[in-house]
């Protein structure tokens, strides 16, 4: 599926659920948020609905997030179910790692293809500032159970903002040890993104250099997104960017977004979209939502204008709320 500047849309996230067990700083508040009741959010049975329909205009994969899609009962499954939809190619999922330990085994039985993991510091104190929660010994447990499953790529997640003690540079070492890949996404300015400040790939890049000697540009793809990689000598895994402010990649985005809620967002930025659920529960064909889809899909912006002042229909919510 093409939209209007001849970009190939195959690829969608979907939030299953805004919950989380985290209360990081640049996601949500520290009274977190008022969580949307359970009537409002998808049931899989709409998400698979969703999913199918999504794949007969194109789409071929698939990203599930929250909140933390682990927490929602039945997400396991739901994989399961999604891997089975004729035309989906990979079902991924992003997690911040507190559920890893009990549901890895799961996740590969369904047939995961890709984790994120989530993971901004690998200094304790620092990660108890950012998550407002103690529980990092809990996560790097998941990390060392998604190890034991090395058919399964596994991605580091790390948004750098400048808190102490959070030294990005130590990620970097889990790249080196281990067949993971460590990649740095630049803090986009949405929700409570706004009041930190951006550490740039070309930073962080000459920092790496400065410490591990020189690299080289990592030519081949690594999943789905927009991330580009370099190679370090010695290093088992990859150092990969994703670098929205610094390195615009608009002109070759592959992707959309459906909320928690059933909202179809074509970019990050913007609060237009379609109203999915209210069509599905309003009694809408297949063909008619198949409809909306594209007709979204032909309106998706160029680009995002996170430089500008001002922009019209500027998305208000917080990431959680939008889908991580």
């Amino acid at each position: 599926m093409t939209d209007s500047y001849g970009r190939n849309i195959d690829y969608i996230r979907i939030s299953i659920t805004d919950r989380c067990n985290l209360r990081c700083v640049y996601c949500m508040p520290e009274e977190g948020v008022e969580p949307v009741s359970h009537d409002e959010i998808l049931s899989f049975d709409e998400i698979i609905r969703l999913t199918e329909i999504f794949a007969s205009v194109g789409i071929k994969k698939v990203k599930l997030t929250g909140g933390e899609p682990l927490v929602r009962k039945g997400a396991v499954e739901l994989i399961k179910k999604l891997k089975e939809i004729q035309g989906i190619e990979q079902v991924t999922i992003t997690t911040n790692g507190i559920c890893l330990t009990e549901t890895m085994k799961g996740l590969a039985e369904a047939g995961i293809d890709g984790i994120n993991l989530s993971l901004d510091t690998l200094n304790p104190e620092a990660f108890e500032k950012i998550s407002r929660r103690t529980c990092f010994d809990k996560v790097m447990e998941g990390f060392e159970e998604a190890l034991k499953y090395p058919e399964i790529p596994l991605k580091i997640n790390c948004v750098p903002m400048g808190i102490e003690g959070q030294n990005v540079l130590e990620l970097a070492e889990l790249a080196r040890k281990y067949p993971v890949h460590v990649r740095y996404i630049e803090m986009m300015p949405i929700g409570l993104g706004r009041q930190f400040i951006c550490k740039t790939e070309d930073e962080i890049l000459s920092e790496l250099e400065e410490h591990y000697g020189k690299y080289e540009v990592y030519s081949q793809k690594l999943g789905n997104g927009p991330g580009h990689y370099y190679q370090f000598e010695g290093f088992k895994g990859k150092i990969g960017f994703i670098s929205a402010m610094s390195h615009k990649f608009c002109d070759s985005c592959n992707r959309v977004r459906i909320t928690a809620q059933g909202y179809l967002k074509t970019c990050l930025q913007y609060d237009v979209g379609s109203d999915l659920r209210r069509l599905m529960r309003g009694a809408a064909s297949d063909e008619e939502i198949r409809e909306a889809i594209c007709d979204a899909i032909s309106r998706k912006p160029l680009s995002h204008q996170f430089t500008e002042a001002f922009t019209e229909h500027r998305e208000e919510h917080m990431m959680s709320q939008i889908g991580g």
